[in-house]
């Protein structure tokens, strides 16, 4: 259960943390990644001992960078038809029936902003910062999960303009649970997965199910999906991805 490479996972009672681990990357997720998320967390589902998991980055810089961009590129480039890794990994991460926290040390953007959202609850260390730039090199990401968290218009805001957000403000629009100090964030993340570890497991799930019919809308997520299917195949999409790539590369 914990021969990975591109994640490392840990156990502590009853609570299992994932750490991506790809921090030469800023964590970003690329196929061997996603393949390894999905792989170990159908196996913590089906483990009736885990009552709660905790995902959070390797380092203390990023959370997640969202999709491996190079690799990305490099499919484009070879013809190949490309494959959202990240996009895959984040439904697997959304369909999760039991509690996940994400623990977010650092930046959160793109698909690993859409990642956070997708998680239960997100507690942040100060120096977390999210940003949704989806917008910016032509895809939809976090439109059908962002509304029901911060409401449409902050949510529009947000995926529109693809800012950034700081911790505090992300506690004051209720994109984050709680801020701690960087040094905190593990211990916090851990004491609160082990309170909810402490509760009736089905009762546990039953309130996440009821919760999620409650605020969710699977239109929205049908039409997200959809629309990036088809965003994929446009020549604009193809450049300003290149040209994310690019100001990237240049920055690292």
């Amino acid at each position: 259960m914990s021969d990975y490479e591109a994640i490392i996972l840990e156990r502590e009672g009853h609570v299992a943390t994932i750490r991506l681990n790809r921090p030469e990357k800023h964590n970003a997720i690329n196929l061997q990644m996603s393949q390894e998320l999905h792989d170990c967390l159908d196996a913590l589902e089906s483990h009736d001992d885990v009552r709660a998991i905790i995902v959070t980055g390797v380092g203390d810089r990023a959370f997640c960078a969202g999709a491996d961009m190079t690799q990305a590129v490099e499919m484009m480039a070879s013809g190949e038809q490309r494959a959202d890794h990240a996009a895959q990994a984040n439904y697997r991460v959304l369909r999760v029936k039991k509690p996940i926290i994400a623990a977010v040390n650092g930046y959160a953007y793109g698909g690993g902003g859409l990642m956070a959202i997708n998680c239960d609850i997100r507690l942040c260390a100060e120096n977390a910062r999210f940003r949704f730039v989806g917008a910016s090199y032509g895809l939809v990401v976090g439109g059908s999960q962002l509304p029901r968290i911060i409401g449409a218009p902050m949510a529009k805001e947000l995926i529109f303009t693809a800012r950034t957000v700081d911790a505090e403000e992300a506690l004051r629009i209720g994109l984050a649970n709680h801020v701690v100090p960087n040094d905190e964030l593990e211990s916090t993340a851990l004491q609160t997965a082990n309170e909810i570890a402490t509760h009736s497991p089905s009762a546990v799930l039953a309130s996440k199910e009821v919760i999620d019919i409650a605020t969710s809308v699977k239109d929205a997520g049908r039409a997200e999906l959809a629309h990036n299917i088809e965003l994929r195949q446009s020549d604009e999409h193809r450049e300003r991805f290149r040209a994310a790539t690019d100001r990237v590369t240049k920055r690292s």
